[in-house]
């Protein structure tokens, strides 16, 4: 029930284009965790500044690249410029970019 509770609060949806606070680059959300998922390990080498892990943490598609990182909210704003992103992984995660997001079509399984 909790995480349920948490994920309401994300201030970021899955499609929803992001600017990186530090690093300057632009992506997509793919998937929202409501708190930190990784390894300590990773957030001790990685996350320099120390992101609270109490609070949202996302997987975005990076622009013009291959990789996909993992960020925390509070290094994100929203990307005013509305242009798609261009990365190889689209097609996997959204169906089409329409109104400056990019939107999944549910599928049944």
């Amino acid at each position: 029930m909790g995480t349920v509770t948490n994920i309401s609060k994300a201030g970021y949806s899955v499609g929803q284009l992001v600017h990186h606070r530090l690093f300057d680059y632009r992506g997509v959300i793919v998937d929202v965790d409501p708190s930190f998922q990784g390894t300590e390990a990773w957030y001790e080498t990685v996350a320099r500044s120390r992101p609270p892990k109490d609070k949202p943490w996302y997987h975005v598609l990076v622009h013009d690249a291959l990789h996909t990182t993992y960020v925390a909210e509070r290094n994100l704003e929203p990307d005013t410029s509305r242009d798609p992103i261009k990365h190889p992984m689209l097609r996997h995660f959204f169906s089409r970019f329409e109104n400056g997001r990019y939107v999944r079509d549910q599928r049944s399984n």
